[in-house]
């Protein structure tokens, strides 16, 4: 066969594609990204709603004039991708997200550019400001697309032993990790750092989709980039908690509340 020619199988059908691209891959293989608009402005919900139907792999399960009317969607149906407007009468984009957290991927897009340090603490995968531009909306799915494909491929726990040790996979490898030895989670872009006294290991899930695992329910969110282990916390000031080894992690002023009980 030539060298330009690729063999995709499937379990029905086998197809022969010339110089198949990323695109055309995911297309063929890649389940629909089901999502949903929320945005007060008519013609800004039209716009994203135009550009998101250039795209095939998703599907649009709902367009929403408030956070109120979507409620009923996030409660009833499954959604991968939110696109909102934040500034909204009754129930802000904001407010939404924070009602909507198991929802994989979240794209604010917004007319004020001050709300950007809010948005990536609720793990937005991006920011995008008004007026809106297909050239940098289509970088945005393009994000949306490399993370959900990501996601998809991701297996962090292939198994449990005994309640309190997991296995990481990393690359083609595993590697057994004790959970009362994890010291902290830091968040790296797409990435969540599971860090020990001894290593790091990179996991491909963001840190909020990690900690809603039931084996890290002994962690404590301080930080939209970081998480520790209750027992591990030595000291708490305003502005970190001190780990064994004098690791200072920072605290986050909207995480303030959850080291209320430790203090």
């Amino acid at each position: 066969m030539p060298i330009h020619e690729r063999l995709f199988k499937r379990t029905d059908y086998v197809i022969i594609h010339k110089k198949i691209d990323k695109f055309a891959y995911n297309q063929i293989f890649m389940a629909k990204l089901r999502c949903i608009i929320v945005d007060d402005i008519e013609i800004d919900r039209l716009t994203v709603l135009a550009y998101v139907k250039k795209f095939p792999f998703f599907e649009v399960v709902g367009v929403f004039a408030s956070g109120i009317e979507a409620l009923s969607a996030l409660e009833t149906e499954k959604i991968d991708v939110l696109f909102l407007d934040i500034d909204m009468p009754g129930l802000s984009g904001i407010a939404l997200r924070k009602k909507a957290l198991d929802v994989p991927v979240c794209v604010f897009i917004t007319s004020h550019s001050e709300y950007a340090l809010d948005s990536y603490e609720l793990d937005a995968l991006d920011y995008l400001v008004k007026p809106l531009h297909f050239e940098r909306f289509s970088h945005t799915v393009k994000r949306v697309e490399d993370f959900m494909e990501m996601r998809s491929k991701a297996s962090l726990f292939e198994s449990s032993i005994g309640g309190d040790t997991v296995f990481i996979k990393e690359g083609h490898s595993e590697t057994k990790v004790k959970l009362p030895e994890i010291l902290y989670l830091e968040a790296l872009k797409n990435y969540t750092l599971v860090v020990t006294g001894e290593k790091k290991h990179r996991v491909l899930l963001n840190i909020g989709t990690l900690l809603k695992d039931p084996n890290f329910q002994a962690f404590v969110r301080v930080h939209r980039g970081f998480a520790v282990q209750k027992h591990f916390i030595t000291k708490i000031t305003a502005q970190e908690v001190f780990l064994p080894g004098n690791v200072a992690i920072p605290v986050g002023r909207n995480f303030k509340e959850n080291l209320r009980n430790l203090q």
